[in-house]
This record gives structure tokens, sequence and C-alpha cells, in this order.
């Protein structure tokens, strides 16, 4: 049978995990009568846990909101989880700041026994990841939160925002969403100040404070959608249209929203883009399993041939 104190714990992590619970729910999982519930509820208010009782047939308990309770209780997959995560996120430059993410593992580690402490630092030591770190540009934590609490009550955000030329300039923005995308945060929505869609970086963003109007989304709309697509259609210097002669869906796959547009026009499949550098675009092209045909720019074709002398000299060096 399991000890009272056991119970009571139990009881304090159940509390933790839900909003709100009925007396009759927590007995059930506790193993006990509502009596018991009651008299575990007074004993921990008497430790200095504020837990709320609400009167009447459907009454229950819950835990004062905003309360933190120290100290953390996790399970084994619990804090396997959070580790995990927090380690993943450090890594794709995910956090707004990264010695938050080392404090806070930290204070799981703290926390957790010294079995389960060891268990996850050797998973720590011994990951490996794939995927390449990003250079990540963090925004502040507080920016990152005013406009996701905005995007969820739909209500507009007024911007101080400095562009990458340093021009700073005020806004009037109804953000429809928040996307992460290669080591960057972006906010998407309607920018009064040009009357159509925009998209901003969030590190670039001087302050942000939350307006009294609000706003509806477009049903249709989708945020990583719009900023990939904001993405790979940045003013660079050169603008390059090529056919290339494979499968659409294949070619979409093939080549990421943030790269370019790929669309079916006329029975022939077009990729769509701009370029700052026409011999990167050169490599890209070079890559691909299909062959192509070049309608712009002209200088492309240059390029192109530049870098296939390049590989045959490659080719041609003696071990």
């Amino acid at each position: 049978m399991p000890h009272p104190t056991t119970r009571l714990l139990a009881m304090l992590e159940l509390l933790q995990a839900h909003h709100h619970l009925l007396g009759r729910e927590l007995a059930e999982r506790l193993g006990v009568d509502e009596r018991t519930v009651r008299r575990y509820a007074s004993r921990l208010a008497e430790f200095g846990v504020p837990v709320e009782a609400d009167r009447g047939r459907y009454g229950g308990y819950r835990l004062r909101p905003g309360y933190k309770l120290p100290p953390l209780m996790l399970s084994n997959d619990e804090a396997v989880a959070v580790t995990l995560g927090l380690t993943a996120c450090k890594r794709i430059g995910l956090a707004t700041t990264e010695p938050a993410v080392d404090s806070a593992l930290a204070k799981i580690q703290r926390v957790l026994p010294p079995a389960l402490r060891e268990r996850t630092q050797a998973v720590q030591e011994a990951l490996g990841f794939t995927l390449l770190p990003r250079e990540s540009k963090a925004p502040d934590t507080d920016t990152l939160l005013v406009v996701g609490e905005a995007v969820r009550r739909r209500t507009r955000v007024h911007l101080r925002y400095r562009s990458w030329r340093e021009e700073e300039s005020e806004r009037e923005l109804d953000p429809y969403g928040v996307v992460f995308h290669s080591g960057r945060w972006y906010v998407t929505g309607h920018d009064h100040r040009h009357g159509e869609l925009r998209t901003f970086r969030l590190d670039r963003v001087q302050s942000v404070s939350l307006q009294d109007k609000t706003f509806e989304i477009p049903t249709d709309f989708n945020a990583v959608e719009h900023v990939t697509r904001s993405l790979a259609g940045v003013l660079y210097t050169w603008e390059v249209e090529v056919v290339v002669e494979g499968p659409v869906d294949a070619v979409r796959k093939r080549i990421p929203p943030t790269t370019g547009t790929v669309v079916e026009e006329h029975g022939v499949v077009l990729l769509r883009t701009r370029a700052e550098k026409l011999d990167g675009m050169a490599r890209m092209l070079a890559s691909l399993e299909w062959p192509f045909v070049i309608r712009k720019p002209v200088e492309l074709r240059a390029a192109l041939l530049d870098f296939s002398r390049h590989l045959a000299k490659l080719a041609e060096r003696a071990p």
C-alpha cells in the first residue's frame, strides 16, 4: 500500500499536470476517498502550496495560477525529453538566448536523481547531429513573447524596425504568424504602412507593443509558405528563369521554396528565383539530375561554363 506521503506527492504532481481536477477524479487516481483528498489539499496548503478548492457539486482542486512549484517534478521520460529538446534547441539556434538554454539545462540537472542525471548527461555527450549548426540571430525574448501573444489574440502591434540598410521605421502590423527558418525568427502579416503582406526579422525589431485594434487572419493563409516564398523572392541582383525537364513534383522536392518557385506553365516546369551571385546558382543547377534550359539571364550560361571548366580541371588531376 502506498505511503500517505507518496500519495501526497502524487496529488501534487497531478495538480501540476492538470489545470483543474474534480475531487472524485483525484480520489480515483490516488486510490482514496474524497474526504482524504480534502485532507491532502489541506496538508499541501500547510506546506505553503496554494491549492484552491471550488465548492459545489462540480467543484474540484487546482493550483493557484502563476504559482511556481519547487522542486521541478519530472518523470524519466519527461526529463530526457526536456534535456534533448534543449540540446537540439541550442544546436539549431532556436533559443532566443544561448545562456538561457545552458542555465535551464543546469537547473534540470540539479534536481534530477543522481542516476538519471548521469544518464542524461551521458546522452548529451554522446549525441551527434547530422544537421549542421546554424549561425543564428536571436530576437529579444520579450519581443518574441509579445508577438506570439499578438498572433494568438489577433491584436495589432506597433513595431520600431531597423532594416538591413540600418534604416529605422515605425510599423503598424497585424501579425498572422511567427516562423523559425535557418537560424532566423520571422513575423509575417499585414503591414498597414504599405497596405500589403510583409515579412520582418524579429532580431531587427527594436521595440514592439500591443495595440487595441484586432483583426482576422485569412482562412487560407499559411505563414510558413508565405515566409519561404518571401525569402525566395528577395530582390537580389539577378532574376533567374530556368526550364527544368523533370517531373514538377520531384523538382519541387529537390528545390526548397526558399531557393525558388517551381511552377508548371504551358507544359513545362519553370524555376523562377533571384540570385546575388551567379556562380552559386550555377552550382545549384549543376547538382540537378534533369536537363535544363536557361532562359535568363544569359550571364548564367557563362557562369555555368566556368563551373564546368573548373570541374573538368579537377577531373584531370592525377592522384
